[in-house]
């Protein structure tokens, strides 16, 4: 019974942090790490390894897909990711004295806005709309904006995805699948970082089985996810991004309050 239910938690959360991450682009740790608190007991910190983890994998795949779409920017994508990596350290270092129930409800918050963002008002920036943006001013405003993703996500500990996706559709001025194709890239990136540290800090082992599930059922939605975010159109994906995003922060909200 024990197992079944291990295998049943993990299979939802690798649902809904990989079709998260597919259509939009979220960090696997929101959905994955109040599954496992919540329902298998296990210790917070660990449960973010295991997140994170998932993340690299589904991330991945998920920036394979948009590229292959060309739905991505890697020039900018590559810049932003060195800026979010060296302040996401400057930011855990500001926040070592906060509590991680703060960090939590942010993350979350910012999720569920986001979602009704999508689906009240859409991003209906087009490829040729984006491209008409200075290479030099996307460049700087890539430096500004991921040096303060990278600070909150360090300081909050949680919500890069989110940011990042919400900076390079609203004031970057990305088509919504270039924004969610780069916000992976540059994830699954700062994931492989962010687990690294968490295993080798982490003085308890992970739970192997529930590792590989995770990361297992993680990587198999977001594929799924980034597929069909690739082959729906624009006005189709901000409504299944926005109705996901929703759906999903309810459902940790709701997690939180067991």
């Amino acid at each position: 019974m024990e197992l079944f239910i291990k295998i049943i938690c993990c299979l939802l959360a690798g649902c809904g942090a990989g079709l998260g991450t597919g259509f939009a682009g979220m960090s696997a740790a929101v959905v994955i790490t109040p599954i496992l608190v919540t329902f298998l007991g296990m210790p917070a910190y660990s449960a973010i390894g295991i997140a994170l983890a998932s993340d690299v994998l589904a991330s991945g795949v998920s920036a394979y897909t948009y590229h292959k779409n060309k739905n991505i920017d890697i020039k900018n994508g590559i810049v932003m990711m060195l800026i979010i990596l060296l302040f996401t350290l400057i930011g855990s270092t500001a926040a070592s004295h906060v509590s991680n129930s703060a960090m939590g409800g942010t993350s979350v918050f910012m999720t569920t806005l986001m979602g009704i963002k999508f689906i009240v008002k859409p991003v209906n920036t087009t490829k040729e709309a984006m491209n008409s943006v200075s290479p030099k001013k996307r460049l700087v405003m890539s430096v500004i904006f991921g040096m303060l993703i990278g600070f909150v996500c360090g300081f909050v500990g949680a919500g890069g995805g989110m940011m990042m996706l919400m900076v390079l559709t609203s004031v970057l001025g990305y088509e919504l699948k270039t924004a969610v194709g780069t916000s992976v890239f540059i994830m699954t990136f700062t994931a492989f970082t962010g687990a690294a540290s968490h295993f080798i800090i982490d003085d308890k082992s992970p739970d192997l089985l529930i590792l590989a599930l995770c990361v297992m059922f993680t990587f198999i939605f977001a594929r799924i996810g980034a597929v069909i975010a690739n082959k729906v159109s624009s006005k189709t994906l901000n409504r299944a991004t926005g109705i996901i995003l929703v759906l999903l922060g309810a459902a940790v909200i709701g997690i939180g309050s067991l």
